[in-house]
This record gives C-alpha cells, sequence and structure tokens, in this order.
C-alpha cells in the first residue's frame, strides 16, 4: 500500500494525452455548471419554487468587494506560489501548524469580504438559525428530553429552521458556547472558523495513519485553499466537517484508545446532522485501511458511538425518532416545492463549486486506474478453479488516496439520490467534500500550482459575485 500511495502523490511525467483526460473532465463539470445555471434561472423566472435565486447555489447574485477582498488575494497568491513545496520539505508538525494557520486565513478573508458584521457578527443570528434558540436553553436535559415533540412545524413551540432540522447535538454546540462566555454571532462565527480550519489537520493525520504521508503532505494546498470555506466561514457545516474530520482521524490512528475516542466523536457526529448516517461508509473505509488490529478498532469505534448514543436516550431523545419527525418537519417547508428532477442533478453542480474545478480531474485519476482494475479482475480469471475476486487486502492495497475519496462518492450519491438534499448542498456536503479532495493526491507535481490557482479563483468569484446565505 505504501508503494502505491507513495505513487499517487510522486511527480512522475504526464503525457499530454492524460492532461487532454483532465480537460475533457474540465469541460464536462463547465457543461454542468452552466447548465444548472440557466436551467435554475428560467425555472426562476417561472416560479418554479426553486427557493434558490443564484441556483444551483443557495444565494442571491451580488457583485461586491470588501476589505477581506486583497487579503484573500494574498492568502492565495502565497498558497499557490509555495504552498507544494513547502508542504513537501517542512517538518511534519510546522506544516500542520501552517496549514491550519492559513487555512483560518483563508476563511477569515473570505468571509470579511461581506464585513464584518455581515460576514461574521449577523451571519448566525437569524431567525432560522441556533442561536435564536439559545437563550431559551435554560435547562439542558429538559431540552433534550422534550427535543423531538417540538421538531413538527406549525406549533406554538416549533424549533426554528436550522434547530429543527438537525439533532440537539448542533444547538447543544452553541449552548455550551454561551454557557463559558462565547454566546452571540461573533463568538459563534469565529468557532465556525477556527474550527473549521481543523480540517486541514485532522484529513492530513488520517492519511499519514493509513500510511500514506506522501499524500498526506500533497493534499493540504488543496484543503488550505478549499473553495468550500466560502461557507466554512461562517454556518455550522464548517463546525460539522471538523468534528467528523477529527473523529476519523482518531480512528485511524493506533490504538484502541484512539479508535474508541474516534468512535464517541463519530457519534456525537451522529448527533449533529441526521445525514451522517452515511460517515458510516468513510469510516468502515477507515477501519479497513488501517494496517493492524481492525477488528478492535472497529469494536472500539461502535462501543464509542454507542456510548455517545446511549446518553443521548438516558436524556430522552432517541435518534430514529428525530429523523422520522425530520422527514415530516422537511416537507412541510420548501423541500415541498423545490424540484427533485432539477435538484438531483443541480446539487451535484453545487457540488463543484464546493469542492472546486479539481474534482473531477482528481476523481478521474484517482478512481479511473482502480476501476480499471476491478473489472479486469472481475473479467474470469480463475485461480485453482474458482473466480478469483477482490479480497479485502485487495481492497487496502488500493490504499486510502482511492478509497477515501471512493467512500465520500458514494455518501455524497446516497444523500444526493434520497430526495432528502435538495439544494444549499454546497454547506451540507462539506463534511464529504474535503474527503473527495484527497484525490488530489493523484495529480501530476507539474499541474498541481494550476489547478491550486483554479480553486483559489473559483471561492473568489462565488464570494464576489454572489452573496451566500448559511
Amino acid at each position: 500500500m505504501a508503494s502505491t500511495t507513495a505513487h499517487a502523490a510522486a511527480p512522475g511525467r504526464t503525457t499530454p494525452r492524460r492532461h487532454g483526460g483532465d480537460l475533457l473532465v474540465l469541460g464536462l463539470e463547465a457543461a454542468l455548471l452552466g447548465v444548472a445555471v440557466l436551467v435554475g434561472a428560467l425555472l426562476n423566472a417561472r416560479g418554479s419554487g426553486l427557493h434558490a435565486d443564484a441556483a444551483p447555489l443557495y444565494a442571491t447574485w451580488r457583485p461586491h468587494v470588501g476589505w477581506g477582498s486583497p487579503a484573500a488575494l494574498v492568502v492565495a497568491v502565497a498558497v499557490v506560489g509555495w504552498g507544494a513545496r513547502w508542504a513537501r520539505t517542512a517538518r511534519w508538525g510546522h506544516l500542520l501548524a501552517a496549514a491550519w494557520l492559513t487555512a483560518v486565513a483563508w476563511t477569515m478573508s473570505l468571509a470579511l469580504v461581506d464585513g464584518w458584521s455581515a460576514g461574521l457578527t449577523r451571519r448566525l443570528t437569524p431567525q432560522a438559525e441556533y442561536l435564536h434558540e439559545v437563550p431559551g436553553v435554560t435547562d439542558i436535559p429538559t431540552m433534550l428530553a422534550g427535543f423531538a415533540g417540538r421538531i413538527v412545524d406549525f406549533q406554538p413551540d416549533s424549533w426554528s429552521t436550522h434547530t429543527a432540522g438537525h439533532p440537539p447535538g448542533a444547538l447543544l454546540i452553541f449552548v455550551w458556547l454561551d454557557r463559558v462566555g462565547l454566546g452571540g454571532g461573533t463568538a459563534a462565527a469565529l468557532a465556525c472558523v477556527l474550527l473549521g480550519a481543523t480540517i486541514a489537520v485532522s484529513v492530513p493525520v488520517t492519511l499519514r495513519a493509513l500510511g500514506a504521508p506522501d499524500a498526506a503532505r500533497t493534499v493540504v494546498p488543496f484543503l488550505v485553499l478549499l473553495p468550500g470555506a466560502v461557507w466554512v466561514g461562517a454556518s455550522a457545516d464548517g463546525i460539522f466537517a471538523a468534528v467528523v474530520a477529527a473523529g476519523l482521524a482518531l480512528l485511524a490512528v493506533r490504538g484502541r484508545v484512539a479508535a474508541l475516542a474516534g468512535g464517541a466523536v463519530l457519534g456525537f457526529a451522529l448527533h449533529l446532522s441526521y445525514g451522517f448516517l452515511l460517515v458510516g461508509v468513510l469510516a468502515l473505509a477507515v477501519v479497513a485501511l488501517r494496517r493492524t488490529h481492525r477488528l478492535g478498532a472497529l469494536l472500539a469505534a461502535a462501543i464509542g458511538v454507542a456510548a455517545v448514543t446511549a446518553v443521548f436516550v438516558a436524556a430522552g431523545f432517541h435518534w430514529w425518532d428525530g429523523y422520522q419527525l425530520v422527514v415530516q418537519r422537511y416537507y412541510q417547508g420548501w423541500a415541498a416545492d423545490r424540484p427533485y428532477a432539477y435538484w438531483v442533478w443541480a446539487n451535484l453542480a453545487a457540488l463543484l463549486l464546493s469542492a472546486g474545478p479539481v474534482l473531477g480531474p482528481a476523481l478521474r485519476r484517482a478512481l479511473g486506474p482502480a476501476l480499471r482494475r476491478a473489472l479486469t479482475a472481475a473479467r474470469g480469471r480463475r485461480v485453482g478453479g474458482r473466480l478469483a475476486l477482490p479480497a479485502a487486502a485487495g481492497v487496502r492495497a488500493a490504499g486510502p488516496t482511492v478509497l477515501l475519496p471512493l467512500a465520500a462518492l458514494v455518501a455524497v450519491l446516497g444523500a444526493d439520490l434520497s430526495g432528502l438534499s435538495k439544494a444549499e448542498v454546497e454547506r451540507i456536503w462539506l463534511p464529504f467534500v474535503v474527503w473527495l479532495l484527497v484525490a488530489t493526491a493523484h495529480l501530476p507535481a507539474t499541474s498541481r500550482r494550476w489547478w491550486l490557482a483554479a480553486q483559489a479563483l473559483t471561492a473568489l468569484a462565488v464570494n464576489h459575485l454572489l452573496w451566500t446565505v448559511s
């Protein structure tokens, strides 16, 4: 496995033909985005209930600049110019610290394009947000015990939109911040930025623990210049993505105690978003990629998840009951109007703007060869008179730069086809986007700087042309 991942991240030589494949995929991405924008504009003109003025994004068209604009440009130029080279040579601890600090700078700069107040302080204070409910939570056990009863809309005490749409762990984060003296919109927004930036640490730590140190270094600049940082600063989904990434990192490192802690973190993540049931696909991929003690790690993680779930159950909140009620609430609102026939494919265009244009070419290079090998194996080679099918060891041999993006892709497609993710996926799918970008380890070294520039330009264009909504 080490040799496989090392090859994925090595500079190597790339023929014009292989570059041509990347350009073809880039063209398909541009076509998908163009069609999604055009059809979205036509449907909005007809009043078709998209509830997204700048479909496929949940935003409005409003070109603007702010005092975060020059700062964002400086960060982008620095990472594009020196990020990849420094990531290859820096000491590991220094690299992780620099990755987090630069991700904070990038996210903050993008948020401040909208201004301090509109971009940060007031971003999480509207009626639909969690902070609206924080003052009313005077007793946490009572809140948990009665949480499910307030999910369905059109009751006198119904939760606001975001609170109702998630398990109580999401609200708890902001209640806890308030209890330690960090209440209000500014502290909440800064928490989203500071915690969301830890993604640039957790994902490389996971890759290194799974035996892909070169790939871990390669993906750092792509995680730092994440176009999805537009929504990390500031939305609670930035925190959610950070919690998921931290849980998977703990699951990847050696030791059953770490796996137990990882399971507990992922168990809490399950109580941040109902959609994080799909994180289980990523968790299983991480366990399969571990070098040793896979069964022990899986059992420890399961115990961690069960322990956290048991705490919520003891407090009176049952995840499955909440899920059934949130589906009912979902169709009491805009979801009843938003046409599945548009969003089932336009969601993927929104995903492209969150993950960046590098997504398609990176996945092509990561998954294409693996798919060809799997098809060859399935074509009928016989060993000892029996059909040779890919074994678990063969799956692990594909390496984390193949299996983790594949798991994230499966999770995204599951969420998309479910019909419970119609619009706003540019932020909702952030916890999966960062693992899709692991595939960037397969890009040739000669093209990485260009792809980083394209990533930065995507984020800058979205943030300056549109007024995004959390």
